[in-house]
């Protein structure tokens, strides 16, 4: 084991780099001062200097959600490490991997209230899926390295590590990721029970009416789990639908993906997991947003759910075969067991299958009408995917309307490609996350789609990404009001709109042209294309800032709380109808 000793901001620097990482998003602080100077003393790892700690955990989450690395930011003690607490508990929602390095003040000072403390620890573990404070020098080397470990393995989250400016400047030996055996307490199970796997694959085989209902976990797994869920879905001839945390992991374009499921999801996605027989799910956790109204979700189907969490097994929905596993491992298993067995589909009940779901699609739930004079976001949206057809693109996106309508219009290919706030639904992620997406992935277009009440939370981010030159692209989809809000009060809360106008928005064109974006506007449909042209053509950071209809609500809408056959098409409160007949929907087709 080496015995070189080295300060501990050395060490910390040391560490990171032998956990491969290029990258840090951060914001100095007294306590971290130490810190600092040995990251100036070097140039192996680049140091991003953020306007906020929550815009440097967004901006660490986008990073790794698009390069499959980890994602590191570091903040200093006291208001520091608590502004980092909203990206924490997003990035433990969605199961990102992120290591935050917090500063704390001295260590004989800790419960004194010291200037600037805070119970860093306390306050994130909730927020974090494991985190430490560091009470020697000589643990640096061992926690960091072991930090990444949890962040990365199992289920990914984020991992704070705490460390008193003592423990900075003071000495010790350091030691590198191969010297250290991490604590076998944690040992995450990745294979899947071979017998359990033998009964789902036997029960996926036999199905008359299967569904393969994929998620986020798929994309976590890795590329190899999205290739094995696509050679899944061709093999079989299934349909398969994906979460908003999956898309990409089977692609768009094929006939067999349904679109989203849930609450604004496509009819004939949640139709179809409403009347299936045998629905797998990998990687998914059941979420309320997809299932509705538990008592009634999937009724008549038996059920298989493939996670590497134990937790998430039969939380929210009991299921018929469990399997705790890595979604890569446990699909590589499966595809083996089918072609071991030589095992064939119904071919002739898969044909009525999809007869009745090409007529739940052909009621096209996701269409819209597009005026000559408004635009409208789902036309904006829509453009913006032909016009990038082909294009080596990332889309992020903030969280309301816009999210929804993004989810439905923008096709995805390929995994890691989407990155947006699915558990927390946090406002303001989308610019922040765009910005370490741009970091991890230079030579791509890197779309941030968002409206007015998102953007205001982390704009100050745009000065970041104008003050490094990353040529992010922001859709801005000005609709002058918290459509969500809106939309929301006008169907359930009598229509009354309070505190949700944003008309008194400042001038976004200014303002991003004071941040140094090239900025540019269309208000009418026919500029669409050319003004979305421009944003992509764009050399440097651009923003687009295009008027919308404040009055379009996203449909489809499953109201929360409801089943599946409460889908509501339109603004004219038309709805799907349940019945087991084959024709139940022709009066829709």
């Amino acid at each position: 084991m080496s015995t070189r000793r080295m300060i501990g901001g050395e060490i910390i620097l040391k560490a990171l780099a032998d956990q491969d990482v290029d990258v840090v998003f951060g914001y100095p602080g007294g306590v971290t001062l130490p810190l600092y100077e040995k990251i100036g003393q070097q140039n192996r790892i680049e140091h991003i200097l953020v306007a906020h700690e929550q815009g440097g955990v967004h901006a660490a989450e986008g990073y790794a959600r698009s390069t499959g690395k980890v994602g590191v930011v570091l903040a200093t003690s006291g208001p520091g490490a608590t502004n980092t607490v909203t990206g924490l508990v997003d990035a433990l929602m969605d199961s990102i991997p992120v290591v935050c390095l917090t500063g704390q003040v001295t260590s004989h000072l800790i419960g004194n209230d010291a200037f600037q403390e805070a119970d860093t620890t306390g306050i994130t573990r909730p927020a974090t899926k494991h985190n430490y404070l560091i009470k020697s020098t000589g643990d640096l080397a061992r926690v960091i390295h072991e930090a990444f470990h949890v962040a990365t393995t199992g289920r990914p989250g984020p991992v704070l590590v705490d460390i008193p400016k003592d423990v900075i400047l003071g000495e010790g030996a350091y030691v590198g990721p191969d010297e250290i055996e991490i604590k076998q307490t944690y040992k995450p199970q990745v294979r899947g029970d071979r017998k359990a796997i033998e009964e789902a694959v036997e029960m996926l085989a036999a199905a008359k009416k299967p569904i393969i209902y994929a998620g986020g976990g798929v994309i976590n797994s890795g590329p190899r789990a999205s290739r094995l869920l696509t050679e899944l879905v061709d093999m079989t001839g299934y349909p398969c639908t994906l979460t908003l945390m999956g898309l990409g992991a089977y692609p768009a374009s094929r006939a067999q993906f349904l679109g989203m499921p849930g609450m604004h999801g496509s009819l004939e996605a949640n139709m179809a997991m409403y009347h299936c027989d045998v629905m797998v799910n990998i990687g998914a956790r059941f979420d309320d947003r997809v299932t509705g109204n538990t008592a009634e979700f999937s009724p008549k189907s038996r059920k298989v759910h493939v996670d590497i969490d134990p937790s998430s097994i039969n939380k929210n929905i009991a299921v018929d075969v469990p399997i705790i596993g890595d979604c890569a491992s446990v699909l590589r298993d499966m595809l083996k067991v089918w072609k071991e067995n030589k095992l064939k589909t119904d071919k002739a009940a898969l044909k009525k299958w999809w007869a009745r779901i090409d007529r739940w699609r052909a009621k096209d739930s996701y269409g819209f009408d597009q005026g000559p004079d408004v635009i409208k976001p789902q036309f904006a949206l829509s453009r913006l995917n032909e016009l990038t057809r082909g294009m080596d693109i990332h889309v992020t996106t903030d969280v309301g309307q816009h999210q929804m309508w993004a989810a439905q219009h923008l096709h995805f290919e390929e995994p890691n490609r989407w990155m947006t706030s699915g558990g927390l639904g946090t406002m303001g992620y989308g610019v922040p996350a765009a910005m370490g997406v741009q970091k991890g992935n230079p030579d791509s277009k890197v779309v941030c789609v968002t409206s007015e009440g998102s953007l205001l939370m982390n704009i100050q981010e745009m000065a970041t990404i104008a003050n490094y030159r990353l040529p992010v692209k922001i859709l801005n989809l000005n609709n002058k009001v918290l459509g969500m809000i809106r939309q929301w009060q006008e169907l359930f809360h009598g229509n009354l709109e309070s505190e949700c106008d944003l008309s008194g928005s400042p001038d976004f064109v200014k303002l991003a042209e004071a941040f140094g974006f090239e900025a540019l506007t269309a208000s009418h449909p026919d500029e669409v294309d050319d003004a979305i042209i421009a944003m992509l053509e764009s050399e440097g950071p651009c923003f687009l800032n295009m008027g919308v209809d404040r009055f379009e609500s996203v449909y489809p809408m499953i109201p929360a709380g409801a089943a599946h056959y409460d889908i509501v098409l339109g603004p004219d409160d038309q709805r799907a109808e349940v019945d087991d007949d084959d024709l139940a929907m022709a009066s829709l087709a």
